[in-house]
């Protein structure tokens, strides 16, 4: 601990996001960086305390006291290595992170500042590409062979530590690119793809074998391989089947931003194809992180307006007492997308689609109530009768995923991330691709 009164003189200062009437016109990187002076400033600020809640809070264990007193005394290198201990991919959690461990810093409790532990973690992993600290090494092999079924996060890490150990790892891809997720998911304005490109060139030059355009059948595994790790992902979204489902202009979320990743990679699409926001009012249906990535794509479309429903009430804002501190805090949440320009509004439940021509023109949405259950467990829904219609051109469904069942496996296939747990954070795929590696390892020793 470098500084033990950092915290007291120097103000957290996190480094922004571009001018919004800049970044709404293109897809680049969003967020901004601070320079090398003020991001050892911001590491400074660590309290190195004596239980770091922030390494409690992370599925990954990160270390954020430890490597961020490196990056304070300007140790670049050793603060990379700290973190790459327990983050196969701290520029992709740098971020996209929602940053559990900030939400369990000491300085979130006594001052709501906390240390920019996410941040801090992107500027080390980018300082270590941009010096050349991250190079290829090669790992003596053990004779064994480790196929991984998907390209996601949680398969990524799993072929990344498998590969470390030892084996000779492919890893296949049903899709044309590498990613999963990060690839098709998540748009280049909050991960530019150049960024994933970046470090699945080094886990090949490192042995690591990829094979895109491959669909795999999980009940019919292919030959030739030790064991076997499933990533699949969550691969169907849920749906809203209500009166007017058929229309056009009705999409799941993930048809608009894995086509504009797409686009963005250099890919063409037909008219009748193409997804559009232009001059359209865009209905999200859905408050999470995939409806926000919906908004912000719209608004680089050039929508006319954008609006987002959430069938749940609104969170609160700043505090939650039923989720206190150290505990991640269920409070209303503003991405860099809504302060581009939507209406957020909650407790509506959509009743039907309407259209003309066959074509969507609106929702009818009906204001809810949520009850206390008198048995516990999630509040009660009770419709109010209260209905409008919201005009629509394109409507975006971002309600989630729906967990995949899984057929009973062989004892030497093992399945990590979404494909084992639902829809989840990219840390906790990483942190899961991590485990089901050690859990592959042990079983192939035995």
């Amino acid at each position: 601990m470098g500084n033990p009164k950092a915290f007291l003189t120097i103000p957290r200062q996190e480094a922004g996001y571009r001018p919004l009437h800049d970044r709404i016109l293109d897809f680049g990187e969003v967020e901004q960086t601070l320079n090398t002076s003020e991001r050892r400033q911001q590491a400074s600020r660590c309290m190195d305390c004596g239980v770091p809640f922030c390494h409690w809070a992370c599925p990954l264990g990160n270390r954020p006291p430890e490597f961020q007193d490196a990056l304070y005394k300007g140790k670049w290198a050793e603060a990379y290595e700290i973190l790459t201990l327990t983050n196969d991919f701290p520029e992709f959690t740098g971020r996209i992170c929602p940053a559990l461990c900030e939400m369990s810093c000491v300085l979130k409790l006594s001052m709501d500042a906390p240390v920019t532990i996410r941040e801090d973690e992107g500027a080390i992993a980018e300082a270590a590409f941009r010096e050349g600290l991250v190079q290829p090494k090669q790992y003596d092999r053990n004779g064994k062979k480790v196929a991984v079924i998907g390209s996601g996060p949680a398969g990524l890490a799993a072929a990344n530590n498998l590969n470390k150990m030892g084996y000779d790892v492919t890893v296949f891809e049903k899709l044309e690119y590498i990613g999963g997720l990060l690839r098709f998911g998540i748009p280049n304005f909050k991960l530019n793809k150049a960024i994933i490109d970046r470090r699945v060139d080094i886990m090949e030059q490192e042995g690591v074998k990829f094979v895109v355009n491959a669909e795999i059948d999980v009940t019919k595994l292919p030959d030739g391989f030790d064991a076997y790790c499933i990533c699949t992902g969550t691969p169907q979204a849920r749906d809203l089947n209500i009166p007017g489902r058929e229309l056009k202009g009705i999409h799941f979320a993930l048809e608009l931003l894995a086509q504009q990743n797409r686009i963005l990679a250099g890919q063409t699409f037909s008219k009748d194809e193409r997804i559009s926001a232009k001059g359209k009012h865009v209905l999200v249906i859905g408050g999470g992180d995939t409806g926000s990535d919906c908004i912000g794509t719209s608004n680089r479309h050039g929508a006319a307006s954008v609006t987002q429903i959430e069938i749940m009430p609104k969170p609160p804002v700043g505090k939650n007492p039923a989720t206190p501190w150290p505990m991640w805090q269920v409070v209303l949440k503003t991405s860099s997308s809504h302060l581009e320009g939507c209406e957020r509004r909650w407790c509506l439940a959509s009743n039907k689609f309407i259209g003309e021509n066959g074509k969507v023109t609106g929702v009818e949405v009906e204001e809810v109530e949520w009850l206390p259950n008198p048995d516990g467990g999630r509040p009660i829904m009770k419709p109010t009768g209260k209905k409008e219609i919201i005009k629509a051109d394109l409507v975006l469904l971002a309600m989630g995923f729906l967990k995949p069942e899984q057929p009973q496996f062989p004892e030497n296939v093992f399945v990590a991330g979404d494909a084992a747990t639902g829809a989840s954070l990219v840390v906790r795929c990483i942190a899961a691709g991590r485990k089901a590696a050690k859990d592959i390892d042990n079983y192939l020793k035995k």
